[in-house]
């Protein structure tokens, strides 16, 4: 074998391991997620496993950070109303996406692997500052708007209400709820020129054909 084909055969190997322990996080949780299960999940032998991650710790950790790895969001129109789809894609992805849903419940997960890391809030903090700075350029914000707070205060939002529609319907009426979520925010955050150009609705929000 050469070193290419090994290269490619380990990262593989990683991403099997990866995607098979995001099931199982998914399914029980962090406490409630075996070794051995994420093993035979992904149909490989611990010495592989800890190849590449010393702790389940640290596979939890590849699993928040790698959450938006296979997303496709909307990329057009930049701006506020890339940043309303953009949540609306989410919310579709979280009734499906395993990946992003074992790496959301990870994030908030008492006593579990995201107890003191925000690493993964702060990948979506950043991503949403980038989506408000264009806003601003655009001058589709409001002037007492603060686009980082706005920012933080979104991802906190986001994420309580995911995890108010997973247990009470299990992601089913999620759209809806970050439709009521944005008709409350928005007066906040857009300018009186914007926002009655701001479409909020979960069709918006669907990948690119």
């Amino acid at each position: 074998m050469t070193g290419r084909q090994s290269s490619a055969r380990a990262t593989q190997t990683r991403a099997s391991i990866i995607r098979a322990a995001a099931e199982v996080f998914d399914e029980c949780g962090y406490h409630g997620a075996g070794i051995n299960r994420i093993l035979t999940r992904a149909k490989v032998t611990s010495g592989a496993m800890y190849f590449h991650f010393a702790s389940k710790e640290e596979l939890a950790r590849a699993v928040m950070l790698e959450q938006a790895k296979d997303l496709e969001l909307p990329e057009e129109p930049a701006g506020l109303q890339q940043l309303v789809d953009v949540t609306f894609a989410l919310a579709r992805e979280l009734q499906h996406n395993t990946l992003l849903r074992a790496g959301v419940r990870l994030a908030v997960e008492p006593r579990g692997p995201a107890l003191q890391d925000d690493s993964a809030y702060s990948w979506w903090v950043d991503r949403f500052s980038g989506e408000l700075a264009v806003a601003r350029q655009q001058g589709e914000l409001r002037e007492d708007a603060d686009e980082s707070e706005f920012a933080e205060v979104l991802v906190s939002a986001f994420t309580g209400t995911q995890l108010r529609s997973q247990i009470s319907a299990g992601w089913a009426d999620l759209p809806d709820r970050v439709a009521s979520l944005w008709r409350y925010l928005l007066p906040g955050l857009a300018c009186a020129e914007a926002l009655p150009r701001i479409v909020v609705g979960s069709e918006r929000g669907l990948p690119r054909p």
